[in-house]
């Protein structure tokens, strides 16, 4: 390798990346993280994937979890995505959620919400990919705010303002 770690996290910093909240009920414990790894992987079935660092400290409840929810956060978002990137604090105190179909805790404030029910993990080296189902969404995407986006280790806000429609390049976006 001609590269160190951090040469390989600056590099992969400028991919720009929406932020997401991924919630689940292990127990009757409410788990969270922030997560920037977040993806759609089939049309048919619905399938999204997620991924997380083996050495979290949540990652042995992560293991027994069934069903979790993925809520895309709104650019006004940012704190809400550093309470859940720390680990240990109580990430869920004055947070305000509802119980989602399969019974995890929703952010209601969310741009988007899929809930999902497991469907495969995998071997990622240092992290394991969580790939779920989508057995119910919610999007509050009729709200002027943009996504939150993460590039270059800062949060951005993406303006959507006169993005109302397919332009001439959405051609090559296949699949969408």
């Amino acid at each position: 390798m001609v590269f160190d770690e951090r040469q390989f996290r600056d590099a992969l910093g400028h991919f720009a990346t929406g932020v997401a909240v991924v919630t689940s009920l292990v127990d009757g414990v409410k788990i969270a993280m922030t997560v920037s790894s977040f993806n759609a992987v089939s049309l048919r079935p619905p399938l999204v994937l997620f991924s997380m660092a083996r050495s979290a400290q949540s990652f042995d409840l992560w293991q027994r979890v069934e069903n979790f929810a993925v809520m895309v956060l709104q650019e006004e978002q940012s704190a809400l995505s550093n309470r859940f990137a720390k680990s240990g604090a109580n990430k869920w105190q004055d947070i305000d959620v509802v119980t989602g179909t399969t019974g995890v805790p929703l952010l209601p404030t969310s741009l988007v919400c899929f809930e999902c029910t497991v469907y495969a993990r995998y071997d990622g080296g240092d992290h394991e990919i969580f790939v779920g189902e989508v057995v119910n969404l919610q999007s509050n995407s009729h709200q002027s705010k943009g996504p939150l986006v993460f590039y270059g280790g800062r949060y951005h806000a993406l303006s959507v303002e006169g993005s109302g429609g397919a332009g001439p390049y959405d051609i090559w976006l296949h699949g969408w």
